[in-house]
């Protein structure tokens, strides 16, 4: 599978994955609070570098990557440097469309803990100030309700590329190797 096929794979995955996503809010009744993006701020977010291969495609074509590259090189901040605390709206990410897999499934998705059983995972802010529609949607998850499953679609990108989904990095790392991976690609074949 070459670069395009592979970026190509992960949005039809991002796809489905905001569409069902899409209908379990729906039914849920959960959201984000305008303006949170609390969930961005903690330090130890991790992805994996195949996530962020459409964001680095992106900056390539937008001729933005070397910026990008030399951003996230230079910084030692573990802040992912999508966060744009000063934009508006119901979240804080500058490149939305374009955020990686954990960033999708935070706060909407389940983990299968070691019985086998979905355990709903959120925030906080959900829990505390959507209290009543939380625990409805956990009621209804524990009797086989419908909710994303995390290691489905992770296990959907490995399928993908074993080699860019084997590993976990900080969140500015894996978009720093993603947009690395998407120039030695292009080096080689100009």
């Amino acid at each position: 599978m070459n670069l395009s096929e592979k970026i190509r794979a992960v949005e039809e995955v991002f796809k489905k994955l905001d569409e069902e996503i899409a209908s379990f809010q729906k039914d849920s009744t959960l959201h984000c609070k305008f303006g949170c993006g609390k969930c961005c701020y903690k330090a130890d977010i991790e992805a994996t570098v195949l996530e962020f291969l459409p964001f680095a495609h992106y900056l390539h074509r937008e001729g933005k990557a070397e910026e990008w590259l030399s951003k996230l090189t230079s910084s030692d901040s573990s802040i992912c440097h999508i966060l744009n605390p000063t934009q508006g709206g119901t979240g804080l990410c500058s490149e939305y469309i374009h955020r990686g897999l954990i960033c999708r499934l935070f706060g909407y998705s389940a983990r299968t803990n070691k019985y086998g059983k979905k355990e709903l995972v959120t925030c906080q802010v959900i829990k505390t100030e959507q209290g009543a529609a939380y625990e409805n949607t956990v009621s209804k998850i524990e009797g086989g309700g419908e909710v994303p499953v995390m290691n489905e679609f992770y296990m959907q990108l490995h399928g993908i590329d074993y080699e860019l989904t084997r590993d976990f990095y900080p969140i500015n790392k894996a978009i720093q190797c993603a947009i690395e991976e998407v120039l030695h690609y292009y080096m080689y074949r100009n």
